[in-house]
């Protein structure tokens, strides 16, 4: 006879689009105590049956867009932390231990993972230029000491809906880290590895030219 569940500390949000191949390896890194939220953002393969059938719980929201996604997974989350990372195996879920242990113990009021590639072609160079222009740029309007663009990070789901993000696309990560900055929230980046994504799957920002190009209008958007 198993015992009681272990409590969740956190809620780890999983925006997906046509990541169904992923999942497995992702899901099966989560870390102990914390609870997946896979977001199925229009998937045309079976991205949320796979996680339905790992245990994951699913919520579909239709309006195309990263910000919208991450948007319906924290209104989902009950935990008291909250986590985000991307669903395509290139980040290790097993990192957001380390991020949510700065929050608990208040060392940080967002912890975030700095990529780091672990081979060739894992962040190609127009993605890693781009997000080093926009991370600048972070840096020199609200003097948060960033490097990336946070892709995988923990805070407290309340203080992450008091922010009040509202941007929906792309957007999204660059308006969290002007408005923590803004706000005084203490960031503190850590070094994560970042692989090449699941096989399977493809990118919607860095695996194309055209994807950083569409990222970019958003976070200039964003920056107006």
């Amino acid at each position: 006879m198993s015992g009681p569940a272990a409590p969740v500390r956190c809620d780890v949000v999983l925006p997906c689009k046509d990541e169904a191949p992923a999942l497995p390896g992702v899901l099966a890194r989560m870390p102990a105590g914390m609870r997946a939220i896979v977001v199925d953002n229009g998937s045309l393969d079976d991205t949320a049956e796979v996680a339905r059938s790992l245990g994951a719980v699913v919520v579909h929201e239709p309006a195309p867009g990263y910000g919208a996604a991450v948007h319906a997974g924290v209104l989902a989350a009950t935990a008291p932390l909250v986590g985000v990372v991307d669903g395509d195996g290139s980040l290790d879920p097993g990192d957001l231990g380390r991020l949510a242990d700065l929050v608990q113990r208040g060392a940080a009021t967002m912890a975030v993972g700095r990529r780091r590639p672990t081979g060739t072609g894992a962040w190609p160079w127009h993605a890693r230029y781009g997000n080093a222009l926009v991370a600048a740029r972070v840096r020199s309007v609200t003097g948060l000491p960033v490097h990336d663009i946070a892709p995988i990070r923990v805070c407290r789901t309340q203080d992450l809906l008091d922010l009040k993000v509202e941007d929906r696309r792309f957007g999204y990560p660059l308006e969290l880290l002007l408005r923590a900055g803004r706000a005084g929230w203490t960031i503190v980046e850590i070094d994560v590895p970042y692989a090449r994504r699941a096989e399977g799957t493809r990118s919607k920002v860095s695996g194309s030219v055209g994807g950083t190009l569409r990222a970019m209008r958003d976070f200039a958007a964003v920056l107006s």
